[in-house]
């Protein structure tokens, strides 16, 4: 497609999983109601979502996560890269964008430094307590940088200088659905637990949470109402699981509406991503939190510390997530709606409902279009 007349043009990048495309999204909305043009570069994972991402098109471009140190996994990942930067520099070349915007990952990569090489403004926004990887490689070279959390990179001093914090961008179906209060429930009501690992699941739920329910007292089982996130081949064993302790439970791969089943929620189970940490807290809810054990730069600990030291969680490492510790802890919830009520004003007072404009005003910013922000 060409460019509509007059209208600027800026092309966000993002990985294709939920974690960089929710906060991409919510920028492109920012943009777009300020009268700019939003493209999106990506890889082919977020092709699932269609034409439900709000740009004008979407452009696969070729890149590789690095997997391995070994001689051959080093080239095919080089080689992936490099392919993937030609295929920006044309990219580039063709729409000729006002600036470019990266959400981390490594698609983001071929774009970021493709703009660099064609001296078009660059912008990278990390949305985790933990700098990533891909934008810890960009950050040297772009025009500035986002975080959503203070002091990420205020110990160095050459990038702290372009730093600005503005929060994690949120979906605009976040922000509906933060304006729904937070229900209290008391000890007759029903108690409506959400239990979901991010975009692609998390076994260890499936796993854990239907035996930890088990090991609740009898009473409890009729007060339950769960929803719960299982991949496919998890999901018989887990309605199985509710279905024999008659506990009201909808078990499925994936929730469309996710933000409005956490507004629905008394409490979350849940993975730290930095996009479900963002969006427990723009909605305030309590939340327990087993973040990703392995990952090489522990973002999942860091995005759950944010929440706990808030108020708003209770962090439990993967090596103390077992079904009678996580028992003891719904109980202990269940029994107190105060602490419950307490933990939903703690994640609510750091959300932040207005990043994406926050972002956007920065973008136009670097970009050199600040005439067109008229809010």
């Amino acid at each position: 497609m060409t460019q509509p007349s007059g209208a600027p043009l800026v092309l966000v990048t993002a990985g294709g999983t939920g974690g960089h495309l929710f906060p991409a999204e919510a920028l492109s909305v920012a943009l777009a109601q300020r009268g700019i043009t939003v493209d999106l570069a990506t890889d082919e994972r977020a092709t699932r979502f269609g034409a439900k991402f709000p740009a004008r098109a979407v452009h696969v471009i070729s890149s590789a996560t690095l997997r391995g140190r070994d001689p051959i996994s080093l080239a095919k990942t080089a080689g992936l890269l490099a392919f993937g930067f030609s295929q920006s520099l044309r990219l580039l070349g063709r729409l000729k964008p006002a600036a470019v915007v990266g959400f981390g990952g490594y698609p983001t990569v071929p774009p970021v430094f493709a703009a660099n090489f064609r001296r078009i403004p660059t912008i990278i926004h990390d949305a985790n307590a933990v700098i990533g990887r891909a934008n810890r490689l960009l950050a040297p070279r772009v025009t500035a940088i986002a975080t959503s959390f203070a002091d990420v990179l205020g110990a160095e001093t050459k990038l702290a200088g372009k730093t600005t914090c503005v929060g994690n961008p949120v979906r605009p179906a976040v922000v509906a659905a933060a304006a729904i209060p937070y229900s209290v429930p008391d000890h007759a009501q029903t108690l409506r637990l959400l239990v979901f690992g991010g975009s692609q699941g998390a076994r260890i739920l499936a796993d854990i949470v239907p035996p930890a329910i088990e090991r609740l007292e009898p009473g409890l089982w009729n007060r339950l109402s769960i929803v719960q996130q299982a991949r496919e081949e998890d999901m018989t064993r887990v309605k199985s699981a509710y279905a024999n302790l008659k506990v009201t439970a909808e078990v499925a791969p994936f929730f469309p509406d996710l933000p409005a089943r956490i507004a629905a929620s008394h409490f979350i189970i849940s993975r730290a991503g930095a996009s479900t940490v963002a969006e427990l807290a723009a909605i305030g809810r309590p939340a327990i939190l087993i973040p990703l054990p392995h990952a090489l730069d522990q973002d999942q600990r860091a995005n759950a510390t944010m929440l706990e030291k808030a108020g708003g969680a209770i962090r439990l490492d993967q090596a103390e997530f077992t079904p009678d510790r996580l028992a003891s802890e719904i109980s202990a919830l269940a029994a107190e709606p105060a602490r419950l009520a307490a933990m939903a004003r703690g994640a609510r007072s750091i959300g932040a409902l207005d990043a994406a404009d926050r972002l956007a005003r920065l973008v136009l910013e670097v970009a050199g279009l600040t005439g067109k922000d008229s809010r």
